[in-house]
């Protein structure tokens, strides 16, 4: 016979992550409105004794966060979106069609999840400056339109999608292409939305390609601009917390936004399977 643990141990085990989790969110959102001798005083207080929001003027002005801001943005919406739905469209294919080749193309772009981006990040900066994307938006965009994960949980999400429902289409005389967008786009609605929620905070939490690929401020996403203020003011922590709230409000505003999507999705996957 099993035995259950009871409903308030898994309670007591979700509000003690809730709290790891929002306990360094308030302490940088606090810390963001008090000025440097008060951020180190013994003991902290919580709430600040003379709350300024200058720390956020100097993280706009100084630190280059608004434009960064702007920037990531930018980069983020474009991937998220234009990204998302052209792997829609390749685990539709993937998918639902049969052609020579396809397993094997699926599995080539499965493997190529394997490999970590340090390994290929030589040969893609090589193209990008034979291209010259080099220290521009777009050459940040373009190498992340196509992301194999992405098309890999596309593909499987659209086997999920009824056979009889696709060929009832095509026997009333609907083409492929209004197929897709009348009947498959719709269907896949909910797991988009998922998907490109992740592939958002993906690209707005990059790193490692914008150092490689960007070399002036004015094309700098916000992880660029924290570490570049990090180096030239390592003193002014205060307005570094100001930075990190503006670099997270809008990857938390999104989930909050979007996290009854996320629920959907994972549902009307469950009752297409």
């Amino acid at each position: 016979m099993k035995r259950h643990l009871p409903p308030f141990i898994g309670i007591l085990f979700l509000c003690g992550m809730a709290v790891l989790t929002c306990v360094p969110l308030l302490w940088a959102l606090s810390g963001s409105f008090q000025t440097n001798s008060s951020l180190a005083a013994t003991p902290y207080s919580w709430f600040p004794p003379e709350p300024s929001p200058q720390n956020y003027a100097d993280a706009v002005s100084v630190g280059n966060s608004g434009r960064a801001i702007l920037n990531s943005l930018v980069v983020a919406l474009i991937i998220s979106s234009v990204g998302v739905v052209v792997a829609q469209m390749a685990g539709y294919v993937l998918a639902k069609h049969r052609f020579l080749g396809r397993d094997l193309l699926f599995w080539t772009i499965v493997s190529t999840m394997l490999i970590p981006f340090p390994a290929i990040m030589v040969p893609v900066f090589i193209i990008a400056r034979s291209f010259g994307l080099v220290d521009s938006l777009a050459g940040l965009i373009l190498p992340g339109l196509i992301a194999s994960s992405t098309v890999f949980f596309m593909r499987q999400y659209m086997q999920g999608l009824p056979d009889e429902l696709l060929e009832s289409a095509r026997v009333d005389g609907a083409g492929e292409w209004t197929t897709y967008w009348r009947i498959v786009f719709p269907l896949a609605w909910p797991v988009l939305i998922s998907m490109a929620l992740l592939t958002f905070v993906g690209s707005w939490n990059n790193f490692l390609w914008p150092l490689v690929v960007i070399q002036s401020p004015e094309n700098m996403t916000i992880p660029l601009a924290m570490n570049s203020f990090k180096g030239q003011y390592f003193n002014n922590n205060v307005v570094m917390l100001a930075m990190s709230v503006l670099a997270t409000l809008p990857v938390v505003v999104l989930f909050l936004l979007g996290r009854r999507r996320i629920l959907d999705s994972v549902m009307v996957s469950g009752g297409l399977k």
